[in-house]
Order: C-alpha cells, then structure tokens, then sequence
C-alpha cells in the first residue's frame, strides 16, 4: 500500500425537524429529526417515493432544507452548498468519466483540493489499494467490470476523506452474487477505516447486511429506528413488519395478558408471548415464515391446514400453506423429504418469533 494512508474524520449527523417541499404543496420530508453516531453506518430504506434520497441529498447539500437544522460533526450546515461540506457521495450510475483512466478518475477531485502531482498520485494509489484495484490504475472504466467500476467510485469518494460518506442505491446496477460480494467490501471498508457512512437503499436484504442502524422511511417521515434484529425481532407497526424481510400478518385476540405475556388466540390455537404493552382484544400477530412450523399429518397440535403449493429454491422450500384464516407463507430448511400439494399439516409457532401488533 502507498506511504500515504486514507484516515477517518468521521462526523455526526443530525436532522432537527427537517422537512423539504417541492413547489407549493409536494412534501418530500416531513419533519425528520434523526441522529447518526459517528463511525456507524445508518441505512435509509423504504419504498419508492418514501424520501429516503431526498434526505440524503439534504446532507449532501443537493438539495437544501425547506425547514429545520442538518448538522454535521456539530456545526450547522443547513444554508451550506454542497462544495462547503465535508461530505462525498458515491452515486447509483457510478459516475465515472469514461475517457479518463481509473487512476485519473480516482485523482479528479484531490486536483482542486490542494495536494501536489506527487501526494495526489499516493492517495490515488492509497484509495485503489483499499478497494482492492492496486494495478488498475492504467486501465478504462470500460476495461472494468460492473463491481469493479463501483468500487472506483468508492474509491474516488474514499480518498477526499470525507466527514460522511454517502452511498445512494450503490448496488442496484449489479447482478446478485455480485451485489453481495460489493456490499461486504463496503462494509469492511467502512468498518476498518471507521467512516460515517449513510446508505440509501430499498433492498431489505442489502441494509440487514450492512446496517448498524435502519432508518425505515414511510410517507416522507420515519416510521421506526433500530438495529437490524430490533426490526426483524420487534417491528412497530405491520408496515415495518412487512417491509422488513416478510410477514405473515395474521388477526387474533389477545385472551389475558399477565405480567409481560399475553396469551393470544388464533382459530383455537393458543400462544403465549410477550404482550408489548396491549390489553385484552383484537390484535394482529406477525409471523416470519422461517418461523411458522409445518408438521405432517392431519392430528396433533396446532391449527389444522393443507399445502397448497410447494417450491423447491435450492437451499429451502418455500410453500403457500392454507388453513381456516387465510394463506400464510412457510419455509423450511428440509429439502430432502418435502411436503406435496395436498398434504395435511398442523401449523404452530416456533415459541420465540411471533411478534404482536395493534389491530389492523
């Protein structure tokens, strides 16, 4: 690796009562206030339109603020352009000039940041070492694959030593194993230099892999904040419920809650569980599907139910089960003795899992 190192200044993010409108009436952002630590890397996720990229472009300072306070590492950068603050983004399209080398591509910005011909080339290098590129300083972005143009531009952003880095979709363009292999670089990266990292992205699977924190986004607000097993495991609504990897959402009624648990029932069956606060009444049960369980035969324990489709995956089967309430969706690890359509089931709870929510 070159003599010259790439060293975190890693800053603080925070949203004071944010909200950004387009013309007269189009609300983007309503009223985020939002803290990220520093040297942690926060995801915002949602669906389409949710203003998950609008928030980030605020931080960028590409689109600024229609009310409330963004600072970073502290200082107020609200009214701020975007060449005034120490952030950099790495943007969905890569963004790489293609008649220039990857070298010059990664040098481009620390040519109007001060340094000499020789510290420049050294970060450059420093950079292309740290995204794993050392020898393809000489070669074209066309030269280069999909993953390997996206960690050039990771590089690229890497070497302005930004307070916060910014990754907007980084991944969307790639195919999926390829996609998981960049997005454990990112987060190695990240975690080895120490950076203030937020990442846009709707692909649920992408920000339980790299999050430290989740900020789930709905209708140009926050619906809840948390760890990726915070939301798997607790979800505040069946929205993040859903969003959230998936959910079989299914009514029951709490019977009688006592201490922290409450004993629900749903067609007859009875589950106990932690009551997060509810008393006796309607209410809905979330259930991932790894954690439903399907055993064979018409008797026993549990709500009786049928297979209505089974698909084989490679690693797992997937099967559409209906019983008396509805369909829900089951997986299972056993693919060498599989159910078939048509066969009779008993469906229970894995007794840690099934999570409950207000009513629908």
């Amino acid at each position: 690796m070159a003599d010259t190192r790439i060293h975190s200044k890693a800053a603080s993010v925070s949203f004071q009562g944010v909200s950004k409108v387009y013309g007269k009436d189009v609300l983007a952002v309503d009223d985020v206030s939002l803290d990220i630590e520093p040297g942690t890397l926060v995801t915002l996720l949602g669906p389409s339109g949710c203003g998950k990229t609008t928030t980030l472009r605020m931080i960028a300072g590409l689109e600024m603020a229609t009310k409330g306070k963004i600072l970073i590492g502290g200082k107020d950068v609200t009214s701020l352009p975007a060449t005034d603050r120490d952030v950099s983004m790495v943007f969905q399209s890569y963004a790489l000039f293609p008649h220039m080398t990857v070298m010059e591509n990664v040098s481009y910005g620390l040519k109007f940041s001060g340094f000499d011909k020789s510290e420049t080339r050294d970060r450059a290098m420093a950079g292309l070492d740290l995204v794993g590129l050392g020898g393809f300083g000489a070669r074209l972005p066309s030269e280069l694959s999909g993953g390997q143009q996206q960690r050039v531009a990771v590089a690229r952003a890497l070497v302005l030593e930004p307070q916060v880095l910014l990754f907007d979709e980084p991944l969307s363009n790639l195919d999926a194993k390829l996609r998981r292999q960049v997005r454990e670089e990112i987060r190695e990266i990240q975690q080895n230099l120490g950076l203030t990292v937020v990442y846009v992205t709707h692909d649920q699977e992408e920000a339980l892999a790299v999050s430290d924190r989740i900020v789930v986004m709905r209708n140009a607000g926050i619906a809840q904040v948390g760890t990726p097993r915070e939301l798997f495991d607790a979800p505040a609504d069946r929205f993040v419920a859903d969003f959230i990897g998936e959910a079989n959402l299914l009514d029951c009624a709490i019977e009688t809650v006592e201490g922290d648990m409450a004993q629900i029932n749903l067609s007859g069956y009875r589950h106990q569980l932690d009551a997060r606060g509810m008393s006796p009444g309607p209410a809905t049960v979330a259930i991932r599907p790894s954690r439903l369980r399907l055993t064979p035969g018409a008797d026993g324990d549990g709500i009786a139910a049928q297979i209505e489709k089974a698909t084989y995956v490679g690693s797992r089967m997937e099967y559409i089960v209906a019983a008396e309430f509805g369909q829900v969706f089951a997986v299972s690890d056993n693919v060498d003795a599989p159910l078939s359509p048509g066969d009779a089931v008993r469906l229970s709870f894995d007794a840690r899992g099934p999570v409950l929510l207000p009513a629908g």
